[in-house]
Order: structure tokens, then sequence, then C-alpha cells
């Protein structure tokens, strides 16, 4: 029943006696006088007034700055803590920029906030586990093999990786207007990497390897350290597993030729494997977070997504809840 008052003028606490007055058939002002008078004030405590039917309570502002400040002293860097957590895990899955791209403001946004998030929950007694789940896989990267293959540069690579990739990337999709055959080439190229052909490996990992260089450099000067650089590549072998599991359960529906979820009824169904029989990003994230709950044991999992995400990582908890695998995911 305690309320911050709307003016400062009005003190620091205030007590509204209403309920009070009802209960003991007297106005709120003389009840509110009658608490007044019958207060002990406490050493953190200024004065108390009954204004309006409230007691007001004003803190002693020097009092209360030199204890804070005497605490402060003493504790140290455990100032604050608290220990509503009791050492449960808390994931958190935040940033993730994609390979061979410019780390966007909304990667920043993400990572800024996320990292917030994670220092908070664990302070408050929480051990969090930051994930950075990088947007390692695709076709595109088929795209991007064959481009450094005719037009890459192996010294401008390491020289200026993230620029120099998008280049390429870029330079692929212009030639691939004017030459369908290079769209082909493409997806021979990620076929071979979805099969584990060695070069088209060796090319991945390379790329990966350079572009997490040039972000590290961002998280550096932010001061942010991840637990897990895991991406979607992580998960290629681990997806199969969620559409079986989805079928054991009955989940499953088939809706022209693709198999999906139902969602509630303020939600559309969720598409988990397409009429050919590739995956998509909600089938990738239903084995991370299944994975995740099996590896952390995790009280709570927080996405920190951009906006535009809102629609996939709400149908997320739902699918998960239907899935019965894991307890708890919240997402923001």
């Amino acid at each position: 029943m305690i309320e911050k008052p709307k003016y400062e003028n009005m003190g620091d606490l205030a007590f509204p006696c209403f309920t009070l007055a009802k209960i003991y058939r007297n106005s709120p002002q003389d009840i509110a006088l009658e608490l007044k008078q019958k207060i002990k004030i406490p050493e953190l405590f200024e004065h108390v007034e009954a204004v309006n039917g409230y007691v007001n309570a004003f803190l002693s502002k020097s009092t209360v700055s030199t204890t804070i400040v005497n605490e402060i002293i003493n504790k140290k860097e455990s100032y604050g803590d608290l220990n509503i957590g009791n050492n449960q895990v808390m994931t958190f899955d935040f940033s993730s920029p994609n390979i061979a791209k410019p780390f966007s403001m909304g990667h920043l946004r993400s990572t800024v906030i996320g990292n917030a998030l994670a220092l908070i929950a664990e302070k408050c007694g929480y051990k969090a586990v930051r994930i950075n789940h990088l947007g390692d896989w695709g076709t595109q990267f088929g795209k991007l093999i064959t481009a450094y293959k005719k037009w890459g540069d192996e010294r401008n690579v390491k020289d200026n990786p993230i620029k120099e990739l998008l280049k390429l990337y870029i330079l692929f999709h212009e030639k691939a207007e004017q030459n369908e055959l290079l769209n082909d080439q493409g997806r021979e190229w990620f076929k071979r990497l979805e099969d584990g052909d060695p070069e088209a490996l060796h090319l991945w990992s390379w790329f990966r390897e350079e572009s997490l260089k040039e972000f590290s450099k961002v998280y550096d000067l932010l001061g942010v350290k991840f637990d897990s650089f895991d991406g979607e590549a992580f998960y290629n072998d681990k997806m199969d597993k969620v559409v079986e599991l989805l079928e054991e359960k009955h989940l499953l529906k088939e809706s022209e030729g693709a198999k999906i979820v139902e969602t509630d009824g303020n939600l559309p169904p969720c598409l988990i494997q397409k009429k050919d029989g590739t995956t998509l990003y909600a089938t990738r994230d239903l084995a991370a977070a299944i994975y995740r709950r099996e590896k952390y044991h995790f009280a709570k999992s927080i996405y920190v997504v951009g906006h535009e995400q809102s629609l996939h990582f709400n149908e997320l908890p739902t699918e998960v809840s239907l899935f019965k695998r894991v307890k708890s995911v919240v997402q923001r």
C-alpha cells in the first residue's frame, strides 16, 4: 500500500488512509493524523506529515547518502547483490550478427541491452549464460563461395574481411542478373557445403573466423564476453530430431504439402518444414531452445531481438510449451 507521492514536495513515501477510513468509519485525514502521532520516526527519515488523508514520510537526504556511500565502500563490487535467482541459470540470446555482413545498429542495440540484462541477472543471483546465435548458414554462403572463387583475393579478405566479403556478395548478385548460371553455381556450392565438402567447409569456416575477428573488436570495446558462439550451422544435425519429436507428439499437421504447428487462436500457424523437406528458422530455434535446456538446465531463457522478429518469437514460446521440453522461454 506504500506509494510514491505524485509531487516531490509531498515526501518520498506515502501511505493512503482511505481503506482504513472505511474500516474504522472515520475520515482519512483523522486516520492519517492519528498514525502520524503514533509513528516512531526511523533514523533514515527526517519527518512525517499528515496531508489530505495521506501519511507522507520524508527521507533524511544526508543520512541516506552517508549510509549508501559507506555500504558501497564496504561491499565494493558486491554492493547491490541479491539472491533472487539462487544461482539458477538464465540464458541470454543477443547480438547475433550475420557472418560476412556489417555489424548493424540493430545488432549493437541488441548487444548493449542483452549484456545489461545479463549483468542485472547476475546481480540478482542468477548465473547468466551469454549466447551469440550467429547467422552463419544459408544459401548465401554458396553464392559467397562462388564469388570468392571467381573474383576474390585472400589478402584483401584478410585486410578488410567484412567490406571485401560484402563487396563480393553484391558483385555476385550484379553478375547473376546477367548470367543465371551463377545462381546454379551458388546452389551447387551450398549443396557441397551441406554435404561436408572439404573445400567448401574450409572457405565457410574461414569467412566465419574472419568475420568474428571483426565483430570481436566491437565486443572488446564494449567489454562484452560470450559463453557460446554456436550459430545456425551448429543446429544443422539437430533439426531432424525436432521434426521427429513433433511427429511423435502428434503436433505436426500437413498443409499443402508442408508441415506446420498450430499455435493459439491469435497467431498464424508456424511453418516447420517446407514442401521440399527443408527446415526453417522456427525449426532451428526450436532445436536451439531444446539443446540449451538440456545443456544449461535454465530457469529462464531471454531473447533480445528487434521488433521485426516479434511474430516469430511470439510463436516460439507457444511451440515450446506444446512441446513440453522447455519449461520457460521469455522473449523480448
